[in-house]
């Protein structure tokens, strides 16, 4: 029926009562899934992504999707639109995981631990990119997407060679009960530092991926445009003594959030700024902002357990959905790109490590601990994976990469707490006493 002329209206389409049924039932199972394998990776003591992942796993070409295609359609692919639907949850998952991180996120370099961090850096992040560029080469022709764009899938290798995750770091120190200890310190304040760079390359790498080619100038603009942001919330956060005056209610506060976190990762978005990298910066800016409110630090608390109880967990069983391990898959190939990566950082952060005075046994650890992938691995696959950088091989084999070495770097610091318990208070080899006194006198 035609509307009179000069009234506007705005109608929505609605699902039907059959694809409401296969929505909910795939969510359903898919939050069920990332639940029980993450309580079965909790009780082996291995990082709880891990058991989400293949939680999702269950159902896709690994699992019940090879053995039971008609099934498995008629639930996650019962019409047209559900994979759309499905995914706009799987943006929400990446969105809050990242809004959680950037309020989560501290950067602070004392002066004592300036050469240490530096070293760090350079040895988990500058070396192995350098020394993964051969090998990027040697394996593009395996790996690149349909984008075809050498540049950008280069840029995603080399990340994926060095990058190192903060959720599952923080997650295995909580647990150890080693946080805000020198070498806990260390390591995060190194990955937040890391992370910012690398998100740039990756959002530089989406763009030109998006564009086609690699404009000087248009690589220049997003770079500062993406870095300058980061720097201006870092001054804004450092230099606000006082934040809001007023007391704000819950749902005010939870609002304004929102509005704000949906906002920049809309307004960001046009400007080629990938979600990931604008739900991050959302989530810092609302800590600055909110940092002398007693009563924001519960409530993002709330935020970060609904969203880690329901988005993120499904967002990763999406992931391991997608995974086919029987078809898109080499064993030899993923043996050989985790050996490179995992070994080009070990190796840059032990050369690097030689400069300081740090004991053998922690530099050991610190190269361990740097090849944790976790989140910020699988972000980097199903991020390159969407904009058809690489392809779903490689996708797989980060994935692979990301679940291995968080569970190596897991079982290792554990291992290490258990022969030494001050292995992560007492660093350096002249260090001497008792080692909690001596963190005392450092903080």
């Amino acid at each position: 029926m035609a509307l009179p002329r000069g009234v506007i209206s705005v109608t929505l389409e609605t699902l039907s009562d059959s694809n409401v049924f296969s929505t909910l039932l795939a969510l359903a199972l898919l939050l069920g899934g990332a639940y029980i394998g993450g309580r079965l990776m909790e009780a082996i003591r291995a990082p709880k992504v891990i058991g989400e992942i293949l939680g999702g796993m269950l159902f896709g070409g690994t699992f019940l999707y090879h053995f039971f295609p008609g099934a498995m359609e008629g639930i996650f692919q019962a019409y047209p639109e559900e994979g759309k639907v499905l995914n706009l949850v799987y943006q929400f998952g990446l969105i809050f995981l990242m809004f959680c991180s950037g309020y989560n996120t501290q950067i602070a370099v004392g002066k004592e631990s300036r050469r240490t961090i530096a070293c760090v850096f350079i040895g988990a992040t500058v070396l192995p990119m350098l020394g993964g560029i051969p090998f990027a080469f040697l394996m593009e022709d395996s790996f690149i997407g349909e984008s075809k764009n050498s540049t950008a899938f280069l840029l995603v290798f080399l990340i994926g060679v060095a990058i190192t995750s903060i959720p599952v770091i923080s997650k295995i120190f909580f647990d150890m009960g080693v946080m805000n200890t020198p070498y806990t310190n260390t390591v995060l304040t190194v990955s937040t530092i890391q992370d910012l760079c690398l998100w740039i390359l990756l959002n530089l790498s989406t763009r030109m991926a998006e564009t086609g080619k690699a404009d000087p100038l248009d690589m220049a603009v997003v770079v500062v445009l993406t870095l300058g942001m980061f720097v201006v919330a870092k001054l804004f956060a450092d230099h606000l003594r006082v934040g809001y005056r007023k007391k704000v209610k819950a749902v005010s506060f939870y609002t304004v959030s929102f509005f704000g976190l949906l906002l920049a990762c809309a307004l960001l978005c046009r400007l080629g700024i990938n979600i990931m990298y604008s739900s991050f910066l959302a989530g810092y800016i609302v800590r600055a902002v909110s940092k002398n409110d007693p009563e924001a630090a519960p409530r993002m608390q709330a935020v970060s357990d609904f969203a880690f109880s329901f988005f993120v967990p499904i967002y990763f069983a999406l992931v391991g959905i997608q995974l086919n391990l029987l078809h898109n898959f080499s064993l030899p190939r993923f043996l050989f790109f985790f050996l490179v990566a995992f070994g080009l950082e070990a190796v840059g952060t032990v050369l690097m490590l030689q400069f300081t005075n740090l004991k053998k046994k922690v530099i050991l650890n610190f190269a361990v601990t740097m090849n944790a992938r976790g989140g910020p691995g699988i972000v980097l696959a199903t991020v390159a994976y969407a904009s058809k950088i690489i392809n779903v091989e490689f996708f797989t084999v980060l994935i692979l990469t990301t679940m291995l070495s968080s569970m190596i770097a897991g079982y290792w610091l554990r291992y290490q707490q258990k022969k030494d318990p001050e292995v992560f208070i007492k660093l350096t080899k002249e260090e001497g006493g008792d080692g909690r006194l001596a963190h005392q006198k450092q903080s």
